[in-house]
C-alpha cells in the first residue's frame, strides 16, 4: 500500500510539476517558479525514496498489479486533461461577455473580435483531443469492467 501511495504521489508530482512550468512560461511570475521548484523537489525525493524501496524489496516491486497504477494514472490524466479544458472555456466566455471584446454593427448584433479565442488556447484544446480521449476510454472501460465483473 506504501508503494501504491508514493508512485500516485510521483504521478500528481510530475503533473503538477509540468502544470507550474507552463504557468511559469506564460505568466513568469514568481508564484509558479517557487510551485516549480517545490515540485522538482518533491519528484526527486520521491524517486529516491521508491529506487531505495525497489533496492530494499525487490519482491513488492514484483507483486505490484500494474493494472491498478495505469487505471488510476489514466483517471488522474484523464480528469487534469478536463480540467485544463473547462479552464479554458471558462476564460473564453468571461472574455465573450466583457464589452472590451465585442461591438454591436448596424443592425444592432453583437459581433465578436478575433482576440475573444486565443490562438493556444484553441492549439491546446484541439491537440489534448486524442489524448484526452485515448486515456478516458482506457479509464473508462476499466472502470466498467471493475463494475460489471468485480476487478480490474
Amino acid at each position: 500500500m506504501t508503494l501504491y501511495i508514493l508512485l500516485l504521489l510521483l504521478a500528481v508530482s510530475v503533473i503538477s510539476h509540468s502544470i507550474y512550468i507552463i504557468q511559469y512560461f506564460h505568466t513568469r511570475s514568481k508564484k509558479y517558479f517557487n510551485g516549480f521548484l517545490v515540485t522538482t523537489l518533491t519528484n526527486v525525493a520521491s524517486s529516491i525514496i521508491l529506487s531505495i524501496y525497489a533496492l530494499l524489496r525487490p519482491q513488492m516491486i514484483r507483486g505490484l498489479n500494474l493494472n491498478v497504477i495505469l487505471w488510476t494514472f489514466s483517471g488522474f490524466v484523464m480528469f487534469v486533461l478536463l480540467g485544463v479544458k473547462v479552464a479554458i472555456i471558462r476564460k473564453i466566455i468571461q472574455r465573450a461577455r466583457d464589452p472590451e471584446f465585442y461591438h454591436y454593427n448596424f443592425f444592432g448584433k453583437k459581433v465578436y473580435e478575433d482576440n475573444v479565442v486565443k490562438k493556444t488556447e484553441l492549439l491546446t484544446i484541439i491537440m489534448t483531443i486524442p489524448a484526452f480521449l485515448l486515456i478516458g476510454a482506457y479509464f473508462v472501460a476499466r472502470l466498467i469492467n471493475i463494475f460489471l465483473y468485480g476487478h480490474i
